[in-house]
């Protein structure tokens, strides 16, 4: 099929401009929209994108908003992977060397877990027939110094590959936590291997990665946020080693120095670290880098959970 004349698409996106006023609304809002409808209208051109197809997309939309999945779609699409390249360029650009990678949030971190010092006891639940983990390290600046009264939040899922807050049959705040590091600069905490988990089965990323010939799964995983005056935000996660996505996760986090080695330590040998059962154990210590002045924002100020 013959394609449109490039000078009806112009003609269009110029009749929309048109009805801007030039001293109203927000010069960064209107660049932006008028550059993508510009993407869009060409695409529509180039694919023949249907009417039909169009309306279908309509509904998607709003149904993924109904559902609450636009930030599932963000790191299914790798939207949110890219924007963690992005900034990892600005940061080269800048001169920074982000010795722990940042790696993706995602869409289900929740504000004002309760704090403690150096130790803390991720389950307000107890996960039954669960592999019990103690994860421990140190927050250090790029030299290598530890960094006493940074605050390490961390958050996982349970066994069925649910989060707190968002599933509402586990109690608030349950496998979340955040622990200041002590006088060394040392973090520890107890929890259990966690699972990977699905996007909702039949929603609409699991729609859409389907259409895609994608699945909509991630490996087993632990997110952080690490935090201290002066510093720059770090947000990262680990993978557990050995799952079998962990290079196939269809969020696009994995980093390969970010899937520590995990130990396995017998009930028999288990008096020797201090615990009274087997366990598996994590050592991994986080790098943050010094705040500099006209450098890129090292965090967005994207909308948060947080309990009412």
């Amino acid at each position: 099929m013959k394609r449109m004349d490039q000078s009806v698409i112009d003609a269009t996106l110029e009749l929309i401009k048109s009805q801007e006023r030039a001293t109203e609304g927000n010069e960064r809002i209107k660049e932006i929209v008028n550059r993508l409808l510009k993407d869009l209208f060409n695409a529509m051109a180039d694919l023949d994108i249907t009417s039909e197809e169009m309306w279908k997309a309509c509904d998607w939309l709003t149904q993924t908003g109904k559902n609450n999945e636009w930030g599932l779609v963000f790191a299914g699409l790798g939207i949110e992977k890219f924007i963690d390249v992005k900034m990892d360029w600005e940061d080269e650009q800048a001169g920074i060397e982000n010795k722990t990678p940042r790696t993706i949030e995602g869409p289900l971190y929740v504000a004002g877990s309760p704090e403690s010092v150096g130790y803390a006891e991720l389950e307000t639940e107890v996960e039954h027939g669960a592999e019990r983990l103690y994860m421990s390290g140190y927050v250090r600046d790029e030299n290598g110094n530890p960094i006493p009264g940074a605050k390490v939040e961390v958050w996982h899922c349970n066994l069925k590959g649910l989060y707190s807050h968002f599933d509402s049959s586990q109690p608030e705040f349950n496998l979340r936590r955040a622990i200041i590091t002590d006088e060394n600069g040392k973090y520890e905490f107890k929890s259990f291997v966690p699972v990977g988990y699905s996007c909702p089965p039949n929603g609409s990323t699991d729609t859409l990665m389907s259409l895609l010939g994608r699945h909509g799964s991630r490996p087993a995983h632990i997110h952080f946020f690490a935090t201290a005056p002066e510093y720059r935000k770090l947000t990262t996660q680990i993978n557990i080693e050995g799952d079998p996505l962990t290079f196939d996760d269809f969020a696009f986090a994995t980093r390969p120095e970010l899937v520590p080695h995990i130990v396995r330590i017998s009930a028999e040998d288990a008096a020797k670290y201090g615990k009274d059962e087997a366990f598996a154990k994590i050592e991994f210590d986080f790098n943050m880098v010094k705040e500099k002045v006209q450098a890129p924002a090292g965090e967005n100020h994207r909308t948060r959970a947080a309990v009412n």
